[in-house]
C-alpha cells in the first residue's frame, strides 16, 4: 500500500515542481496547459498516457482544442503521493514553455 505524502515530503516535494496548484476541497494538485493546436495538445496528452501506463497510475484530466488540464491524486491513498510527484516531474519535463500556464 502506498501512503499520503506527510506535511514535510509535501513541502519539499511539491517544491521542485512548475505551476501545479493545490485543488480546493481534495488532496489533489492541478495544472492548466495551453498548446498551438489541438495536435499539439494531443501529442502532449499521448506522452503523458505512455507514462502513466508504465507506472499504472492514471491522471484525471480534460481537453479541449488546445487546452489540457491535469489533476493528479492517488485513490488508493485517498490524496497525494509520491506517484504524483513522480508524474508531475515527468510531465513538466516535457511541457511547452511559453504557452503552459
Amino acid at each position: 500500500m502506498i501512503n499520503r505524502l506527510t506535511s514535510e515530503e509535501r513541502a519539499s516535494q511539491l517544491a521542485g515542481l512548475h505551476g501545479w496548484q493545490s485543488v480546493a476541497g481534495r488532496d489533489a494538485i492541478q495544472r492548466h496547459f495551453r498548446f498551438a493546436d489541438f495536435n499539439e495538445a494531443f501529442g502532449f496528452m499521448t506522452r503523458v498516457a505512455i507514462k502513466a501506463q508504465e507506472m499504472n497510475h492514471h491522471p484525471e484530466w480534460f481537453n479541449v482544442y488546445n487546452r489540457v488540464e491535469i489533476t493528479l491524486s492517488t485513490h488508493e491513498a485517498d490524496g497525494l503521493t509520491t506517484r504524483d510527484v513522480e508524474l508531475a516531474s515527468f510531465i513538466d519535463s516535457i511541457a511547452p514553455g511559453p504557452l503552459a500556464t
